[in-house]
């Protein structure tokens, strides 16, 4: 467990805890479900819980437009709680801004090593949901990984490593397993011309331990810089334009979030809820449940979070 912390901070932890383990989990291990829903099915714009935000908008048709040129790119996105909360959306939006193919498979709780071909009993991901049988099985053209950076104990396949009692072996663990997945994606891949590029998605602020997610963040870089991969700056759209790691509930609504009300949810103010006042790592607006799921609830912070990876796939492209 982590060390008691001190104000209002305490208090928000110990409601995250208390309402799913690991602030990384959305659960306990127990929790998880055997196969993601929408690594089964393929979400359709009909079932998303955020109609306005895969709306056919002169915008998104004209984008469309302009890639109909191109090919239209095939998408894998693996992550954890974050990426189950975030699955449809960046669904809806890949494929109405860029006509992506699109198929997901988080696991809440999880972190790098969960998806390592060699973790075995000891992960809680399905070695047929593992990030290399996925690649050979779908063979996409972008692989977007999105982990919070698991730091507490709760990911078996991490050796009881945490934040709190090795911190530096910690990191040196986390850039090992950066380094081992990108290796197995291509590997999976086949030859140098087949081989999918990573999009590693950077996190937002931590107002716990505010260093260990841009250490993190730098460990992505890294190995993105040492791979051919692509950043994905999500994390810096759910934060203050001053303070790329300074964490706050809420942000000055976008032009986006102003033209459609249900997604500037202090409109008065002007301003727009990131999170939930008892969860300071999640974005879903709607509360956390036992048994994780995409959010059901039309949130900012995952829109936003959601569009920059669509962007940054697109610039690729």
């Amino acid at each position: 467990m982590r060390k008691p912390w001190v104000g209002g901070v305490l208090l928000a932890a110990v409601l995250l805890l208390g309402a799913c383990g690991d602030p990384g989990s959305g659960g306990t291990s127990a929790d998880v479900p055997d196969t993601p829903t929408a690594a089964r099915e393929k979400p359709s714009a009909e079932s998303s819980s955020e109609p306005s935000a895969s709306a056919p908008s002169s915008t998104t048709r004209q984008r469309v437009a302009e890639n109909s040129q191109k090919k239209a790119p095939k998408v894998l996105y693996l992550g954890d709680s974050l990426a189950m909360e975030n699955q449809t959306v960046l669904g809806d939006l890949l494929r109405a801004d860029l006509g992506a193919r699109y198929r997901s498979a988080p696991y809440s709780g999880t972190t790098l090593c969960d998806y390592l071909d060699d973790t075995g009993k000891d992960s809680l991901v399905p070695d047929k949901d593992k990030a290399a049988a996925l690649v050979r099985d779908q063979r996409p053209d972008y692989v977007v990984l999105q982990f919070w950076g698991n730091a507490w104990g709760y990911t078996p396949c991490m050796d009881g490593i945490t934040y709190d009692k090795q911190r530096q072996k910690y990191f040196d663990r986390y850039a090992a397993d950066a380094k081992a997945l990108a290796s197995q994606i291509h590997d999976a891949g086949g030859s140098e011309a087949d081989r999918p590029r990573i999009v590693w998605v950077l996190q937002g602020p931590d107002p716990i331990t505010p260093d260990r997610v841009r250490r993190v963040n730098g460990i992505y870089e890294a190995q993105a810089a040492a791979s051919d991969g692509l950043i994905a700056d999500a994390g810096r759209v759910v934060a203050p334009a001053a303070d790329r790691y300074t964490w706050v509930e809420k942000l000055p609504c976008t032009s986006y979030e102003r033209e459609h009300a249900s997604y500037c949810t202090e409109p008065g103010s002007g301003r727009t809820a990131l999170h939930r006042g008892d969860d300071y790592l999640h974005f879903c607006l709607a509360p956390t449940t036992a048994k994780p799921r995409p959010c059901p609830a039309r949130s900012p912070g995952i829109r936003r979070m959601a569009a920059e990876i669509t962007r940054a796939v697109g610039a690729a492209g």
